[in-house]
Parts: structure tokens; sequence; C-alpha cells
């Protein structure tokens, strides 16, 4: 993609997978940022905690967030989310994007 026909930024997106318990801290630690914009859905799979299959509301249940963030905001969150791994199935990773820039 040129950035001469479109304006493009770059950016980071930050995905999160964790237990749907964790939704409200979850979306808590993201505003503290400043971020404004992120998507919630629902998610199941597999994993070093057991099967998530989300077959019961509610219960072993997992959501993903994803949110376009900067690079000092994803290295901010991270190190944040590293505390809850000890106590709930959870993992996040980022990659970079190009985004449509205003």
């Amino acid at each position: 993609m040129t950035t001469e026909a479109t304006p493009v930024k770059r950016a980071i997106l930050l995905t999160i997978i964790g237990e749907s318990v964790l939704r409200d801290r979850l979306v808590k630690l993201i505003k503290s940022k400043g971020i404004t914009g992120y998507t919630i859905t629902d998610a199941q799979g597999e994993g070093g905690h057991g099967r998530r299959m989300g077959d019961i509301a509610g219960y072993n249940t997992n959501i993903e967030i994803k949110t376009v963030v900067s690079s000092d905001a994803s290295d901010e969150i991270l190190s944040a989310l590293a505390e809850l791994r000890n106590e709930h199935a959870l993992i996040a990773f980022w990659h970079d994007v190009e985004t449509l820039s205003n």
C-alpha cells in the first residue's frame, strides 16, 4: 500500500484473549491509557488452561479484545497484563499495522 494515494498512520494492533470475567478490568486498563476504541468478541478455543468453549453463558468463556494503539501504550498494557496471567487464562500479542489517518 502506498502512502501517496492513501494517508496512512503506523500503529500497533493489540489483541488480548482472556477469560470473560476479566472484561471490565481489561476495558478499564485500555481506557486508562487514553484509548477510546476497541472491539470485543466472544472467543472459543483450547490452550494451557484447558478448553474454553463458551457453552454455558458466563462460565468457561473467553473474550477477544482488539484495539489499535501506539507502541508506548502497547508496552504499558502488555506490562500490566503480565500480572493478570498469574491468576487467569490470558494471552496478548501485537502486530504492526497501517491505519487510515484522519
